[in-house]
């Protein structure tokens, strides 16, 4: 089941990749809302810069365990989660281009009436984030250690990440971005499921 549910997420990235230029083309003919291009202030907005924001960290995690790890469960976990997520944070800049909205949060959250909710403390600026010193710790650490603790990293930041998706589908006007988000809650959860297989197999679990 686990393998399984493994090559359904691998398939569900390699589609991703055909859809790409479908969504960002549907979004240009939507030209944003019924009103036009989403406000700078928007949840629209907002989420796809802190998402972007997100997404990012999770690729540069991914990238850093194919590094220290040769168990090809995980290398291959942590290549569609990269490939997945690379995609869709060049879907979420493309659409901030298409309504020449800044890509920078003046206060990232702020959108979900979550602003200031993450201090920004040690590089974490939106919940589920990793810290500077963690993913310095990452990039020293080898093997069956790499792999626990990538796999509790990733945990906590989808979780992050669904709840953010979440908000998008709740508040969200574009009606192709919300589509979106929802992918993202089905996909990440999905993926959450697994990573707890593969970390009790490890003889650990998530952190929280």
């Amino acid at each position: 089941m686990r393998h399984a549910r493994a090559g359904w997420i691998a398939g569900a990235a390699a589609a991703l990749l055909v859809a790409v230029g479908g969504i960002t083309y549907a979004v240009a003919q939507d030209g944003g809302s019924e009103a036009g291009a989403p406000a700078a202030d928007s949840a629209d907005a907002g989420f796809a810069r802190d998402m972007a924001v997100h997404h990012q960290q999770a690729v540069e995690m991914s990238y850093i365990v194919r590094d220290r790890t040769e168990d090809e469960e995980v290398r291959r976990l942590a290549y569609d989660i990269a490939q997945t997520q690379a995609n869709q944070r060049g879907m979420l800049l493309g659409w901030l281009d298409l309504w020449e909205l800044p890509k920078v949060s003046p206060q990232p959250m702020d959108w979900m009436g979550m602003g200031g909710m993450a201090s920004g403390e040690d590089g974490a600026l939106m919940p589920g984030m990793a810290t500077d010193t963690e993913m310095e710790r990452l990039g020293r650490l080898n093997g069956r250690q790499a792999e626990i603790f990538y796999l509790q990293l990733m945990t906590d930041h989808h979780k992050g990440g669904t709840h953010m998706a979440e908000g998008c589908a709740d508040r969200c006007s574009v009606d192709v971005e919300k589509r979106l988000a929802q992918g993202m809650v089905e996909g990440q959860q999905s993926e959450i499921g697994l990573m707890a297989d593969m970390l009790k197999e490890r003889g650990a679990t998530a952190r929280r």
